[in-house]
């Protein structure tokens, strides 16, 4: 059963660049209503989602660790048949749904640590609630290829994430799927090993990942946080304990 979001959904601003010239875009509402009327005969209205993955365009770095927040994008426009084919806000984005609820697929295309500049601008224009902003994103402190799904939490010293919560005025209070890449073995550099691929055994936990990451996803926008999400969670948690 598909839920109809109410509530206000507020216009989020966003800092821009002092060489930023562009002709400011008029914020637009996205939404749309169900196919089905409720049985008062009303259709429901639903509030879209902006999901985001974050990451670094360009070939040399395609495959790495620190790009699976674009590889989950990817297999969301492959699966749900979303195709990312437009450029705004500095960001490769596309537009379809999940069910009958709108979502907006995004890859900010101005590097990692520019992330922010293309997620305030789009959920602004776009009018989408800070609730309804899902960020998916690289994690060291978690095991390879073990998910967390969070209603919310700081940056923990990912530059991305710092810069997504400075373009949406300091708000920290939006969902993160965090994907757990591991740490850097013994005195590895962290830049090194970020841009460093998947070994064979790592790939195979990253790809069984982004299913499972897709799964939670749809659940999270058809149904919001619920109990489902506590059991993912703790599934996530103990996936690679042997009882």
């Amino acid at each position: 059963m598909l839920y109809a979001v109410s509530g206000p959904t507020p216009c989020i601003s966003y800092r821009r660049s002092p060489n930023f010239h562009q002709r400011r875009l008029a914020p637009t509402r996205f939404r749309v209503s169900s196919s089905l009327p409720e049985p008062n005969g009303v259709k429901a209205e639903y509030t879209p989602w902006l999901i985001v993955g974050l990451g670094n365009p360009g070939i040399k770095y395609h495959g790495t660790r620190h790009n699976v927040g674009f590889e989950m994008i990817d297999h969301i426009s492959q699966v749900e048949g979303v195709q990312l084919n437009t450029i705004q806000s500095k960001a490769l984005i596309g537009i379809g749904s999940i069910g009958e609820v709108p979502i907006l697929l995004a890859k900010p295309q101005a590097y990692m640590n520019f992330s922010g500049e293309s997620v305030g601008p789009l959920a602004a224009y776009y009018q989408v609630p800070l609730r309804h902003i899902l960020l998916v994103y690289d994690e060291m402190n978690l095991p390879n290829g073990v998910l967390k799904l969070q209603r919310k939490a700081g940056h923990g010293y990912h530059n991305g994430v710092k810069s997504v919560i400075g373009h949406l005025d300091g708000c920290r209070e939006f969902p993160r799927l965090c994907i757990g890449i591991g740490n850097p073995p013994g005195s590895m550099d962290m830049k090194a090993y970020l841009l460093q691929k998947f070994s064979l055994l790592e790939r195979e936990q990253v790809d069984a990942a982004l299913q499972q990451g897709l799964d939670a996803v749809r659940n999270l926008v058809l149904h919001g946080f619920n109990n489902s999400t506590t059991r993912f969670n703790l599934e996530q948690k103990y996936k690679y304990h042997k009882v």
